[in-house]
């Protein structure tokens, strides 16, 4: 069984021959530490190329300009025209890749009831233009994985973002209308990419991320139902109804919400975390996802930095012991990218042995 077609099986809920193993790589460019890893995952692991749905739209009226604030970091400005005014907000961003310091709003695009107003003014995006790329990127994976045809922050994702969490926390009580109406918008320019994608032959693998921005012990079950689980469904339903898959990214504390992702019909979920970073034990996610969806994880990222090889090894072995007990829905992953600026050497014995157990694994 090739790379391409395991994974296929992983996102279809097939049968497969052993889990499957992968990494998220959104790890700094410029960082030789990793030279190592990336060669080791990329030669040994179920691949993933994501590809942007945002490339087929027109862009929105922005303006955005920097200044100095470090030595390492600059503020970015980003001014929002619409028809009813300007919008902006300030960043601080890394220019020079460390661990110290992560990319940090100062302010946010939306602060208020009338800031929502404006950027609900914008006209819908247009959609179309040439997706070779995408058949290009389908390609050069070949069998060695799948093409993830990334659509974007999901609706309620995009709206706390837009807001911050603080803020959207209050508005979502104060001002429970103008979320849904943002939700919505969201929701219909996400359905515009999907529908021009799909007609033109992308896919089956689709992702989406964003639902933990409202997600507990954040926000309530509630909350999770009616701004992420009411417009993600037909995101979803249209992927299906083409004959694709759903992978949703989403920390936090899942576990009061996990029937909504199966609502949802979500195909592969990732990651789902124990306690204290979440809620959920592997066991019991196994219970509620079996039969119906797959679970990609669940190494800690931090493990992969301060644990022993021999400690991933024992952590792997009793993952896929416990969750891959009938030969399905497992993809070994750790929860997050590597992120420590210079530490790749210290890490690559830690993947290593996550990868080889899930290669070495005979049921």
């Amino acid at each position: 069984m090739n790379r391409r077609e395991r994974l296929r099986r992983c996102y279809f809920n097939e049968e497969l021959d052993r889990p499957g193993v992968y990494s998220r790589t959104l790890l700094p460019e410029d960082d030789r530490s990793y030279g190592k890893l990336r060669v080791y995952l990329a030669a040994h692991t179920e691949l993933k190329y994501t590809w942007s749905a945002a490339q087929i739209e027109s862009d929105y009226p922005m303006d955005v300009v920097t200044e100095p604030h470090s030595e390492d970091v600059v503020r970015q400005i980003t001014t929002l025209h619409t028809p009813k005014g300007d919008l902006g907000s300030r960043e601080r961003v890394r220019i020079k890749g460390h661990d110290q310091e992560p990319n940090m709003a100062e302010t946010y695009m939306l602060k208020n009831r009338q800031d929502a107003e404006k950027y609900l003014s914008l006209p819908m995006p247009e959609v179309g233009g040439d997706v070779s790329s995408y058949f290009k990127a389908e390609k050069e994976v070949g069998d060695a994985g799948i093409v993830d045809v990334d659509l974007g922050a999901n609706p309620a994702g995009l709206a706390a973002t837009l807001f911050g969490p603080q803020q959207f926390a209050m508005m979502s009580i104060t001002d429970r209308d103008i979320i849904h109406r943002l939700c919505e918008r969201r929701m219909t320019i996400m359905l515009n990419r999907l529908k021009f994608l799909l007609s033109k032959g992308v896919g089956p693998f689709f992702s989406t991320l964003g639902e933990e921005m409202v997600c507990p012990p954040l926000h309530s079950p509630k909350d999770f139902h009616e701004f992420n689980t009411k417009y993600d469904k037909p995101i979803a339903d249209m992927v299906h109804n083409a004959g694709g898959r759903v992978h949703i990214h989403c920390h936090a504390s899942i576990k009061k919400v996990f029937g909504d992702f199966i609502e949802m019909k979500v195909d592969v979920l990732h990651p789902f975390e124990a306690p204290p970073m979440g809620d959920i034990l592997p066991h019991e996610a196994k219970e509620l996802a079996r039969d119906k969806l797959c679970l990609e994880g669940n190494i800690q990222i931090d493990r992969m930095y301060n644990a022993t090889p021999q400690q991933i090894r024992e952590e792997t072995q009793l993952l896929i012991q416990t969750v891959f007990d009938d030969h399905k829905g497992l993809i070994v992953s750790p929860t997050a990218s590597p992120y420590i600026y210079g530490k790749g050497e210290q890490c690559f014995p830690q993947y290593k042995a996550m990868i080889d157990t899930v290669l070495a694994w005979k049921g």
